[in-house]
């Protein structure tokens, strides 16, 4: 079961890592940072409205505080000490509240403080985190690029694999038929197989015609050079030259056959 179980999460990695594109993960990573900053920056602002709060609160109780001790004076004033006394006594309790708010609001103002600076630093490891993921991204684009590329050329791509493939089976069915119709000339030449149409010569007939057109191309080259000497030449000089030709061409005609 154990070994069962390192196959499966083996395979099961293998199969995540060729489904994963490291530009996606950075981007999500960007993602839950950003929300990160959010959230921090939410906090922030809890921190400051519930330190804004308490300043109300401290100008209120400020305000009647100074309100009492007015009224402490005035009673004062008119000899009315009874009343003056529960007029401190009123101010010293609200005085004590006044206390504590002021203690609350010191605190509230150390967290949103702290609160600011280190968004202020997310802020900052965010910014550079998304410089650095652009980059990233650039060069992993790049690289990936370069390696299509360089796989088209060398031919070790899939697509260019198969490719090459088809040209290769071109190849070799053009190679087999060219091989096929040099062999078939060959022995229709040789006479081994019957031309049914009647076009195909045997090797004989081939090497007499061969010897009729030099002939004729000898008999025409002595017929320009008279012309251009300045009249015909005699017919006994255009036999003789038929003649010699027909012999330079019987003289050649054995070795021929020779090599066939």
């Amino acid at each position: 079961m154990k070994r069962m179980g390192m196959i499966f999460r083996a395979k099961a990695n293998k199969a995540l890592d060729r489904a994963e594109d490291p530009r996606e993960t950075l981007d999500y990573s960007y993602q839950k940072q950003l929300e990160l900053l959010q959230k921090v920056r939410r906090g922030v602002a809890d921190v400051a409205t519930s330190r804004k709060r308490l300043e109300l609160q401290l100008n209120q109780l400020q305000g009647q505080t100074s309100k009492l001790e007015d009224q402490g004076r005035k009673a004062l004033a008119l000899g009315r000490e009874d009343l003056a006394r529960e007029a401190l006594s009123r101010r010293a309790a609200l005085q004590q509240q006044v206390t504590d708010l002021e203690t609350q609001h010191s605190t509230l103002q150390g967290e949103e403080e702290k609160l600011t600076l280190a968004a202020q630093r997310l802020q900052a490891k965010v910014d550079a985190f998304r410089t650095k993921k652009e980059t990233i991204k650039a060069t992993y684009t790049a690289a990936q690029a370069q390696t299509r590329i360089g796989e088209a050329f060398s031919g070790i791509s899939e697509e260019m694999g198969d490719v090459g493939l088809a040209i290769q089976r071109a190849e070799d069915k053009t190679q087999q038929l060219q091989a096929r119709a040099g062999a078939i000339d060959e022995l229709l030449a040789s006479g081994a197989l019957d031309d049914p149409t009647g076009t195909a010569k045997d090797d004989i007939a081939a090497e007499l015609d061969r010897i009729s057109g030099g002939t004729d191309v000898e008999l025409e080259l002595q017929r320009m050079k008279a012309e251009l000497a300045g009249g015909s030449a005699p017919q006994q000089a255009i036999e003789g030259g038929s003649q010699d030709a027909a012999q330079r061409q019987s003289s050649q005609s054995p070795h021929k056959f020779d090599k066939q």
